[in-house]
């Protein structure tokens, strides 16, 4: 026995396991069927790795759940499965996708084409636009309250200005290096799991194709169609490993994100939005401190107008808001360079 079949058994016996603390957490009686489903498969593929490891002569090790697959199975019959969607994957849990139920029916079975399964719109440039917005905002609001801070500590115009780019700079490299770490941790996972997918697809279709055929009548599809259409994209490795990705895992196997795309993405939104309070600074214009703050206002508020796109609510309220939250967090840094620059003056 190998160890590689020790582990696929283990990871297996384990998914199996919390498959049924998830059937007794999931108040949807739709999920809590495709738990069930998916945890008889996902035991019977279990059954064939153990089959593996006794035709090598090997011994099948005792089911031991480790203490993170209890602590997620508690915390599910807590807080619902629902609200463990980014932790269940990593896991071996698979149909993530059934908690998006097919769109309305108009007259025809959907989908009415093997291309159809798991095809998503939109891609993700709403997700990206945001993240810019957001990344922005961060450099307003911390860039304007330090230079508002040290200017409230009665410092020279050029301490205050070398203040400012030091903030920007250490505030972007920071917000870089995180999203780098993060984006290349979850690209790892997604990886990973993808090429189990790959092995799993590769050893044993037919299972694959019964788990695929679970999710999409928990989806909505009649289940004679669920099967059919699952059979005919196993029967295409290339075309199935994208289809289970996307409707086992959640996941886009063509868009599974760049870290160093992502870092350098969040350093030019932060010193973007860092950079407009530093410029009345930088070209020594009188009355710099107070012009600083004004521009600043001026572009929170058109964030928080830019938010409103992606919550539908009022671009004025939006706008008013932020400027609110972005004004509060410059009286308080300003407050706070008055007190204690006196004290250390």
């Amino acid at each position: 026995m190998s160890e590689s079949d020790a582990e696929r058994w283990t990871d297996e016996a384990q998914s199996t396991w919390l498959y049924g603390a998830l059937v007794a957490a999931e108040p949807d009686p739709r999920l809590r069927a495709l738990f069930e489903g998916l945890q008889a498969a996902s035991a019977k593929q279990a059954d064939l790795i153990a089959a593996d490891i006794r035709a090598k002569g090997g011994t099948v090790p005792p089911l031991v759940p480790t203490p993170r697959v209890r602590f997620v199975a508690w915390l599910a019959g807590i807080v619902g499965p629902r609200r463990l969607r980014s932790v269940l994957p990593s896991l071996k849990i698979r149909g993530l996708s059934a908690w998006s139920p097919l769109p309305p029916l108009t007259g025809h079975i959907f989908p009415t084409r093997v291309e159809d399964v798991g095809r998503r719109h939109g891609g993700g440039k709403g997700g990206t636009l945001r993240a810019a917005v957001f990344g922005v905002n961060d450099g307003l609001v911390s860039n304007t309250s330090l230079i508002l801070g040290v200017a409230g500590a009665s410092a020279s115009p050029d301490t205050v200005l070398l203040s400012g780019v030091a903030g920007l700079l250490a505030g972007a490299f920071s917000m870089a290096a995180g999203e780098w770490v993060s984006m290349a941790s979850q690209r790892e996972l997604f990886e990973k799991q993808i090429a189990e997918e790959r092995d799993e697809l590769g050893r044993y279709p037919e299972a694959e194709a019964e788990e695929l055929a679970l999710i999409y009548v928990a989806r909505g599809l009649p289940p004679e169609e669920a099967h059919r259409v699952a059979t005919l994209l196993v029967a295409d490795p290339e075309r199935a490993l994208a289809t289970l990705a996307r409707e086992e895992l959640g996941l886009d196997p063509d868009d599974l994100g760049s870290p160093w795309g992502a870092a350098i993405s969040s350093f030019a939104a932060f010193a973007l939005g860092a950079a407009l309070p530093l410029l009345p600074l930088a070209l020594a214009l009188p009355y710099a401190v107070p012009v600083s703050a004004a521009l600043a206002s001026a572009a929170l508020f058109a964030v928080g107008a830019a938010l409103s796109l992606f919550s539908g609510r009022s671009a004025v309220m939006g706008g008013l808001r932020m400027l609110a939250i972005g004004a509060a967090a410059g009286a308080a840094t300003w407050g706070a360079g008055r007190l204690f620059g006196g004290a250390v003056g």
